[in-house]
């Protein structure tokens, strides 16, 4: 009996584990889109082996037609989370910039299996929160998702802009929970944290000893644009969180959407878009106090990158990716 026992401990835990915890990670997925054209705002993929060199599936082409899943006709600032539910995460900004800046009324959620095919629901923030202050929203910028350990909920924060004498007259921070099945948003949004100067294109990320670090882009402010980091353990009590000084900028280009990923065996590395300056840069950091540039990609080509995502992903969901995109190139899907 008491050989028995540690196995049947073993095998129940192996029940009960997440589906892919299992599984060895093995290469990198970078969700992204292209350009500010209406054809270039649809989401691309590319796969690495190192998290730094990345190589575009589908030949470039889009994998998600924007014109099938968006209310504008285009996404922008794709974001993917793995789900312990055996479930993949996608958040979209819903934004055709040839339409106006302050276009944006609205994000895209998306679940998937496989991360190929895709559940898809709009929330057009006007039919979503009619009379309220979230209808007068002219810009719901660069959503992103994270699991909520305090309410066992998937959290979606997003930044909301208005006109100047609406209820958002600078860039803030806003998040609402997901339903259970990721088709819409519960309740209203609320403030996630509170910044003097505008604030966009957050990025949260959780590290191995259970610390957040919070990323994220301002301006107006003495140094213009610029990046900068909180640290905390508590994601709804920012007066324990701590606001790193100076900025968290290894250069001096214009940057935006940073997306933090941990790297296979270890250390942590900080990707940006360098909008201004056609390139995307990758910093490693192992402290999270220092970050060291360890490659600058030039957007060019079929592989032009704007504000995207990266995960970790399996041998099999890597060779399942590059034997659907490669075989036959795909116009969307």
């Amino acid at each position: 009996m008491k050989r028995i026992l540690p196995l049947l401990l073993f095998i129940m835990a192996a029940l009960f584990l997440p589906a892919h915890a299992s599984e060895k990670m093995a290469h990198y997925l970078f969700a992204y889109f292209v350009n500010n054209t209406t054809e270039g705002q649809q989401v691309c993929y590319a796969v690495s082996d190192d998290g730094v060199n990345f190589s575009p599936l589908n030949e470039g082409r889009p994998v998600i037609a924007s014109d099938t899943i968006a209310c504008s006709g285009g996404v922008r600032d794709p974001h993917l989370l793995r789900g312990d539910d055996g479930w993949f995460y996608q958040v979209l900004t819903d934004m055709d910039m040839s339409l106006g800046k302050w276009t944006n009324r609205g994000i895209i959620l998306l679940r998937s299996r496989d991360l190929i095919h895709w559940e898809h629901h709009a929330v057009h923030f006007p039919a979503r929160y009619p009379g309220k202050p979230y209808a007068k929203a002219n810009a719901v910028w660069a959503p992103q998702t994270i699991y909520d350990p305090s309410t066992k909920k998937l959290m979606v924060y997003f930044s909301l802009h208005s006109e100047k004498d609406g209820p958002f007259p600078k860039d803030a921070v806003y998040y609402a929970y997901a339903n259970a099945d990721f088709s819409d948003l519960e309740g209203d949004p609320q403030p996630l944290f509170a910044y003097p100067h505008p604030t966009i294109d957050t990025d949260i990320v959780q590290d191995e000893q259970g610390l957040y670090h919070l990323f994220f882009n301002t301006w107006g402010g003495p140094d213009g644009l610029q990046r900068r980091q909180y640290t905390f353990r508590d994601l709804h009590d920012q007066p324990s969180w701590t606001l790193l000084p100076g900025h968290m900028q290894p250069n001096s280009l214009s940057s935006e959407g940073s997306t933090a990923y941990p790297l296979i065996g270890g250390g942590w590395m900080l990707s940006y878009d360098c909008f201004k300056d056609g390139v995307y840069q990758f910093c490693r950091t192992d402290d999270w106090q220092h970050f060291t540039l360890v490659r600058e990609t030039k957007t060019e080509g079929v592989f032009t990158p704007r504000h995207g995502s990266i995960i970790q992903i399996t041998d099999e969901e890597y060779h399942a990716l590059t034997s659907y995109y490669t075989k036959t190139p795909k116009n969307d899907e």
